[in-house]
C-alpha cells in the first residue's frame, strides 16, 4: 500500500463518535461526569493510567485472564457490570476477552494510536477505557472484546454487586 493509498483508507474512516444506548434509548443507565483529577484521587494510578489515560497493561499480566468463576465484571471505576462470566472465553492475546457485552454498558470510537483504525470502548457510565473490539471471536457475535484487566473487577456470583459509584 502506498502513501496515497493509506491516506484514501484512513479518510474513508469514520471518525463520529457512536453513542451507547442509554443516549438514544433513554434507559437506566445515567453518564456520570466526574472530572480526571477526581479520577485520580479514587483509583490507584496503574487504574487511573489505563481508564482515563488509556494506556495497557502488558499481556499475560492480569489474574482476571485466568478467572473461571461464575460472576460479573464491572467497571473498575464506577461499577457498572460490564459482561458476565458466560461470555467470557480464552483468546489466546494474554488480556481477559469476551464475545459479548451486558446491553447499554459501553460506548466505542474509532482509535488511530497504531496508525491503523481500531475500534475502543468504554465504560458507556464513566468513560473509562477498557480496550478494543475486533471480528475475530466466536460465535454467535463473532466479536472479541479485549479488556485491560485493570479496568475490570470480579465479582463471584455468591457476592453481591458494589452499589454505582456516585
Amino acid at each position: 500500500m502506498n502513501r496515497r493509498q493509506f491516506f484514501k483508507l484512513v479518510s474513508s474512516v469514520s471518525l463520529a463518535y457512536t453513542l451507547p444506548a442509554w443516549a438514544k434509548e433513554g434507559t437506566a443507565v445515567t453518564p456520570l461526569n466526574k472530572p480526571k483529577s477526581t479520577w485520580k484521587t479514587l483509583l490507584p494510578p496503574n487504574r487511573y493510567r489505563i481508564l482515563f489515560e488509556e494506556e495497557t497493561e502488558p499481556s499475560g499480566s492480569s489474574e482476571l485472564n485466568r478467572e473461571k468463576r461464575k460472576g460479573t465484571f464491572v467497571c473498575a471505576a464506577c461499577y457498572l457490570p460490564l459482561f458476565k462470566s458466560a461470555q467470557k472465553y480464552d483468546s489466546g492475546t494474554g488480556w481477559p476477552s469476551f464475545w459479548d457485552t451486558l446491553p447499554n454498558a459501553i460506548s466505542t470510537q474509532h482509535d488511530f494510536k497504531l496508525i491503523w483504525p481500531r475500534t475502543e470502548y468504554h465504560c458507556a457510565r464513566c468513560g473509562g477505557h477498557q480496550g478494543h473490539v475486533f471480528s475475530d471471536g466466536p460465535k454467535p457475535t463473532g466479536l472479541r472484546y479485549c479488556n485491560n484487566g485493570l479496568a475490570l473487577e470480579f465479582v463471584p456470583e455468591s457476592a453481591t454487586l458494589p452499589a454505582l459509584r456516585a
